[in-house]
C-alpha cells in the first residue's frame, strides 16, 4: 500500500544534497516546503512546485513560522568557518529548529536528519568539527520526535557501476578518506525521504556507503535489517562510548538527557 503523501520541509534545500532531496520529494509526490534564506537565490535553484519558505537556522527569531508540516528533512552543511561553522549551523541550526517545533502546540513532526560517516571519531583523521554533527544527532535522538539519522559516506566519489546501497551500524570505518566509503548524491537523497513513509526505519541510526551494484528500487528491506538505537540513549546503538555525557557542557549548563543545551 502506497504511503500517503505528506508535506516536507526540507532544511538545507539549496545546497548540494537538499536540492536532490527536493526533487526526491516531489517525485514522490510529496509537498514540499523548501526553507531558504533568500527567495531569489532559491527560486533560482528549486523547482517551481517548490513552495519556498523564507527563513535562516542561525536566526531562531526567523523559524516559527516556517516549521510546520508532517515531516522534516535536515541536510545541514557548514562551510567550517565564522557563521557557517559546524557549531552555528550543523548543531545549533538543528537546536533552533527543534527549539522552533517545541513553541508549536502539537507539532509532531517526523524527522531525518543527515550527518556524516566518522561522526563518532574523536581522532584527527575526521577532525573535532564532526563532534557537532555527534551533538546534533543527541539533539534529535533526546527531543522525542519519531527520527532516521542517515551518516552518508563522501559524495560521489563512487564508481559509475557502484550505486548498490550499503547501510552500516556502529561507526567504525575511520580512515578519514574515501577508503571509509562513498555514495552518490542522488543515492543519499533517495535514503531520508523514503525514510519518511517507512515504519522499518523508525529509530534508526546507520552509515550509507554504495557498493558495486544497481541501486535497489525498494529500501524497505534495507530499513528492515538495521537497529533501533535504544530507548532513552542519546548514543546510536553499537556506537563508541568515546563522548562522555557529564563531560560535555552548553550554553545553558550541563547537558540534560532529556534536552540537551
Amino acid at each position: 500500500m502506497e504511503a500517503q503523501p505528506l508535506t516536507v520541509l526540507v532544511v538545507g534545500a539549496t545546497g548540494t544534497i537538499g536540492r536532490l532531496v527536493v526533487a526526491e520529494a516531489t517525485a514522490r509526490g510529496h509537498t514540499v516546503r523548501a526553507l531558504v534564506r533568500d527567495r531569489t537565490k532559491g527560486a533560482q535553484l528549486l523547482p517551481a512546485d517548490a513552495e519556498l519558505v523564507v527563513g535562516d537556522v542561525t536566526r531562531p527569531e526567523t523559524l516559527p513560522e516556517a516549521v510546520a508540516g508532517d515531516a522534516i528533512v535536515l541536510t545541514l552543511g557548514s562551510f567550517g568557518t565564522g557563521a557557517s561553522s559546524p557549531q552555528t549551523v550543523d548543531y545549533a541550526g538543528v537546536r533552533n529548529v527543534l527549539t522552533a517545533l517545541a513553541s508549536l502546540d502539537g507539532a509532531r513532526p517526523r524527522v531525518a536528519l543527515m550527518t556524516s560517516i566518522g561522526a563518532t571519531t574523536r581522532s584527527s583523521s575526521y577532525g573535532h568539527p564532526l563532534e557537532w554533527k555527534r551533538r546534533s544527532e543527541r539533539l534529535v535522538r533526546a527531543s522525542g520526535l519519531t527520527y532516521t539519522i542517515v551518516r552518508p559516506g563522501w559524495f560521489d566519489m563512487n564508481g559509475p557501476d557502484e550505486h548498490q546501497m550499503v547501510f552500516l551500524q556502529g561507526d567504525r570505518r575511520r580512515s578519514g578518506g574515501p577508503a571509509d566509503g562513498c555514495v552518490a548524491r542522488a543515492d543519499i537523497a533517495r535514503v531520508p525521504v523514503a525514510a519518511l513513509t517507512s515504519p522499518e526505519a523508525v529509530g534508526c541510526t546507520f552509515e550509507l556507503v554504495a557498493e558495486q551494484g544497481a541501486a535497489p528500487s525498494d529500501l524497505r528491506p534495507l530499513f528492515a535489517a538495521l537497529d533501533q538505537d535504544p530507548p532513552g540513549s542519546l548514543d546510536a546503538v553499537r556506537d563508541e562510548a568515546n563522548m562522555p555525557l557529564d563531560a560535555e557542557s552548553g550554553p545553558r549548563g550541563r547537558w540534560s538527557r532529556r534536552r540537551p543545551a
